[in-house]
C-alpha cells in the first residue's frame, strides 16, 4: 500500500501473469501401490493451496509526473466562499441538496453498498426452513403385488443449512472488488459535486455579467435619448443640422436593439440555474433567481501558481480510477479462484413421516451432515476465458487511470493558463475603459468649444460603450477562469470527510 496526503492508495496487481495450472487428471495419475490415495489427495490440496496463496508483486502504473510543490489554495474545499457572495453560496448549497444528477450519483452509491452487502453474505451459511407434503402411487403392473394400497403419503419438515468454505479466497476477492466499487462510486459522486458547484458558479457569474450589461445598456439608452432631445433642440434653434439629429436617432436605435439579446441571455441563465439547483418544473419555467453582489464589486481571490503537492489526492476522478483499478485486480483473483475445488458443508435436521400426526414424534426425526468437494474439469476453458476477460478489464482500468492522470494535469495546465490570460485581459480592458472615458470627456469639451463636430462625440460614446461591454466580459471571464482553476485543482469537496464517513 502507498499513501497520498494520508489517504490510502491501492496498489494494483500486475497484469499478464497467468496461474500455472496442471490438469486435474495428470495430477491424479500415479501408481496406487507406490502411494496411498490419501497422500495423493494431500499433495493435490497442498499444490492448490500454494497456487491460490501466491500473489504477484503489487504496483501502480508507472507515470512520469511533473514536480508538485505548491500549496493548495485557501478554502479550496468550499472555494465559492472565497468570492464573498452569500447568494452564490446559497445557490450552490441548494444545488448540492437538490440537483438530480447528484441524486442519481448518490443512488449509485446505494446500489454499490447493496452489492457489497451481497458479497459479504457469501461468508455466512445459508439456513432454510422446509415444509413439504407429497402423495404417491406406485404402479401395480410393475411393482411386486404386496397387500395393501399402492398409494402413500409423505410429510416432512425441518431446517436445511449449507456453507461453502472460502478456502481459495474467491468470496474474499469478490468482497474486495465490491468494496473498491463502492469507494469508486463515492468518488464519482464527489466528482459530480465538484462539477455541479463549478457549473452553478459559472452560470451565476454569467447571469451577473448579463445583469450588469443590461443595466449599462439601459443607462446608455437614456443618454442616447438625451442626445436625441438635445439635437432636436439645437435643430429647432438653428445651430444644428438635420443630419446630426438623424445620427443621434440612429445611435439611439442601435443601443435599443442591443437590449433584447441581453434580456434573452438573462432568461437562459436563470432557467439554467433553476435546473442546476434542482428547482421543480414550475420554477424552471418561471425561474426566480435571487441576486447577490454585483459582478463589478466581486472579489478575485489569489490562487498560488504551480501544482499543489496533494493534487493527485484532491482529484476525486483520479481516486475513482484507482478504486476501479483495485476492483479489477480483485476480479482477476476472484476468477482464478474458480480453478480450485469448492468445499461445501451441508446439514439437515427435521422430521419425516407417512402421517401428518406423526411428524412431531421422536421416531420421525431425521438428520444428516455432509461435506463435498466440487472440482471443475470440463469447465476449465470457460474459467480461463473468464480470467482472460477479467485481465482485459483490468488492463482497461489501468489505461483509464493513465488517461485520468493525463486529463487532470491537462485541466490544471489549461486552467492556470486561462486564469493568467483572463486576469491580464481584465487589467487591460479596465485600463482601456478608463482611457476611452477620458477621451469622451475631452470630445464633449471640444464639441462645446467648437473645435470638433458632433461625430467625434458619437464615436467616443460608441467606443465607451464597447469598452464597458468588453470590461464586463473580461470580468466575467476572470471569475469563470478562477472557478475552472478551483475545479481543476480538485476544489469543492473534503477528502478527509469522505474517508471518515466511509469508515462509519
Amino acid at each position: 500500500m502507498s499513501s497520498v496526503n494520508g489517504a490510502k492508495r491501492v496498489m494494483p496487481v500486475q497484469t499478464g501473469i497467468q496461474p500455472a495450472l496442471t490438469p486435474l487428471d495428470s495430477r491424479l495419475r500415479g501408481n496406487d501401490t507406490e502411494s496411498p490415495a490419501i497422500h495423493r489427495f494431500a499433495a493435490l490440496a497442498a499444490a492448490l493451496l500454494l497456487a491460490a496463496c501466491t500473489t504477484p508483486d503489487l504496483k501502480t502504473p508507472a507515470l512520469e509526473l511533473p514536480q508538485m510543490t505548491a500549496a493548495a489554495p485557501q478554502g479550496i474545499d468550499r472555494f465559492w466562499t472565497q468570492f464573498n457572495d452569500a447568494q452564490l453560496g446559497a445557490l450552490i448549497d441548494e444545488a448540492l441538496q437538490n440537483n438530480l444528477d447528484l441524486r442519481a450519483a448518490i443512488a449509485r452509491i446505494d446500489e454499490a453498498r447493496a452489492n457489497l452487502a451481497l458479497a459479504r453474505a457469501a461468508f455466512f451459511p445459508s439456513l432454510d426452513a422446509e415444509l413439504g407434503a407429497s402423495r404417491n402411487r406406485i404402479s401395480a403392473a410393475t411393482e411386486p403385488q404386496f397387500p395393501g394400497t399402492h398409494t402413500s403419503n409423505t410429510f416432512n419438515g425441518g431446517l436445511r443449512a449449507s456453507y461453502e468454505v472460502d478456502v481459495w479466497g474467491k468470496y474474499a476477492r469478490g468482497r474486495d472488488a465490491a468494496q473498491s466499487t463502492l469507494l469508486a462510486s463515492r468518488y464519482a459522486a464527489e466528482t459530480v459535486r465538484i462539477a455541479l458547484a463549478a457549473q452553478v458558479a459559472t452560470a451565476y457569474f454569467t447571469l451577473r455579467a448579463n445583469d450588469a450589461e443590461l443595466e449599462l445598456t439601459r443607462t446608455t439608452l437614456k443618454t442616447r435619448d438625451d442626445n436625441v432631445r438635445l439635437q432636436k433642440q439645437r435643430l429647432d434653434a438653428g445651430v444644428a443640422s438635420d443630419y446630426d439629429l438623424k445620427l443621434a436617432q440612429a445611435e439611439r436605435a442601435a443601443v435599443a436593439a442591443a437590449i433584447p439579446p441581453v434580456q434573452r441571455a438573462i432568461a437562459l441563465s436563470e432557467s439554467a440555474l433553476a435546473v442546476l439547483v434542482g428547482r421543480s418544473p414550475k420554477y424552471v419555467f418561471s425561474p426566480e433567481i435571487a441576486r447577490g453582489t454585483e459582478i463589478t464589486a466581486a472579489t478575485a481571490p489569489e490562487v498560488p501558481a504551480g501544482l499543489p503537492s496533494d493534487l493527485l489526492a484532491r482529484r476525486p476522478d483520479l481516486r475513482q480510477a484507482e478504486a476501479q483499478l483495485a476492483a479489477a485486480d480483485a476480479r482477476i483473483a476472484e476468477a482464478r479462484a474458480q480453478y480450485y475445488p469448492a468445499l461445501t458443508l451441508t446439514a439437515r435436521f427435521g422430521a419425516e413421516s407417512a402421517e401428518l400426526s406423526d411428524l412431531l414424534r421422536s421416531p420421525a426425526r431425521i438428520w444428516s451432515i455432509g461435506a463435498g468437494l466440487l472440482q471443475p474439469i470440463l469447465g476449465i476453458n470457460t474459467i480461463g476465458a473468464q480470467v482472460d476477460a477479467a485481465t482485459a478489464r483490468r488492463e482497461q482500468a489501468a489505461i483509464g487511470y493513465r488517461q485520468a492522470v493525463q486529463s487532470a494535469l491537462r485541466d490544471v495546465h489549461d486552467a492556470l493558463a486561462a486564469h493568467r490570460s483572463a486576469r491580464d485581459a481584465f487589467v487591460a480592458q479596465d485600463e482601456r475603459r478608463a482611457r476611452v472615458a477620458e477621451a469622451l470627456r475631452l470630445a464633449e469639451l471640444r464639441q462645446k468649444s467648437g473645435y470638433s463636430s458632433y461625430l467625434d462625440v458619437l464615436d467616443a460614446q460608441r467606443n465607451l460603450l464597447d469598452a464597458e461591454r468588453a470590461r464586463l466580459a473580461a470580468l466575467r471571464d476572470r471569475q469563470v477562469a478562477l472557478v475552472d482553476l478551483y475545479k481543476a485543482l480538485g476544489g469543492g469537496w473534503d477528502p478527509a470527510a469522505l474517508i471518515s464517513s466511509a469508515r462509519r
